[in-house]
């Protein structure tokens, strides 16, 4: 069963008819969706619905055998994860990836550098490169003050803000988190997910372009308190979308995934 896609206007991100297969299995069966410029989407479903696959598809891990995938009009499909990521578009991983032995302000700096292709210069001296830019990150997820530790010493939640600001370096239009608070506490996750929520709303400017957010999650009080819209992927179709509200209500979504006892949360996490 599919549902007809919210239209967005002028969207960022535009996909339709998005298909994977491997073998004679669909991962996808031809998706469509939009993603708004500031906007937080959420894609949810059970395991295998085909989240991972479309994360993989949008930032070129994966090649779609059929489909549209455009940023801002610019195809995607076909493009390397280096190409897409010069483009804007950064990518986190539920386990997060930074380079334990540097310090997190080497993290970032290494980030800037692959931003800029300017990685080999990395077996030269990074200690001096894009420094003040490499603070200026760190001081937007808040470790600015850590920047000198190595990274293997950090907490696991500031773990995961060391890789969002070293997804930052690229100055992002879309982000796309793989299970941005997979192993944090409740507290830590809105930390996390409040200082996302804060990028995204942030003012706009030749230099920093509007940052849209697209998200899978197991938590459901992660995704009913900050997603604007949620996506629910089954069996590589989506089945609905919509507002929280609306999917937190949806027969067919509470059926396949959420269950007949879920209820709209009370309590709003942005608060």
């Amino acid at each position: 069963m599919t549902t007809a896609p919210t239209r967005v206007a002028k969207p960022l991100l535009h996909v339709k008819g998005l298909v994977k297969r491997f073998g004679g299995n669909v991962a996808l069966a031809g998706i469509d969706f939009d993603l708004a410029p500031g906007e937080m989407l959420a894609l949810i479903g059970p395991n295998g619905a085909g989240k991972s696959t479309t994360f993989n598809a949008l930032n070129g891990q994966l090649l779609a055998d059929a489909g549209v995938v455009e940023l801002s009009g610019q195809s995607l499909l076909g493009q390397s994860p280096q190409a897409i990521w010069a483009l804007g578009v950064a990518r986190t991983f539920q386990v997060a990836q930074t380079f334990a032995s540097m310090t997190l302000l080497e993290n970032v700096q290494m980030a800037l550098l692959s931003s800029k292709s300017r990685l080999f210069q990395a077996f030269e001296s990074v200690h001096a490169m894009d420094a003040h830019e490499a603070h200026d990150l760190l001081r937007q997820v808040g470790l600015d003050e850590l920047s000198d530790q190595d990274a293997k010493s950090l907490a696991y939640g500031d773990v995961k803000r060391l890789e969002l600001a070293m997804a930052l370096a690229c100055k992002p239009r879309l982000l796309l988190m793989d299970e941005p608070t997979a192993g944090m506490s409740a507290s830590e996750r809105l930390v996390l997910m409040g200082l996302i929520r804060d990028l995204t709303q942030q003012p706009q400017g030749p230099s920093r372009p509007a940052l849209s957010v697209l998200f899978t999650e197991h938590s459901m009080d992660v995704v009913f308190g900050f997603a604007d819209r949620i996506l629910v992927l089954s069996a590589g179709q989506i089945i609905a979308q919509g507002s929280p509200r609306e999917i937190a209500q949806n027969p067919l979504v509470q059926k396949s995934y959420l269950g007949t006892s879920f209820k709209y949360p009370n309590s709003n996490l942005q608060s």
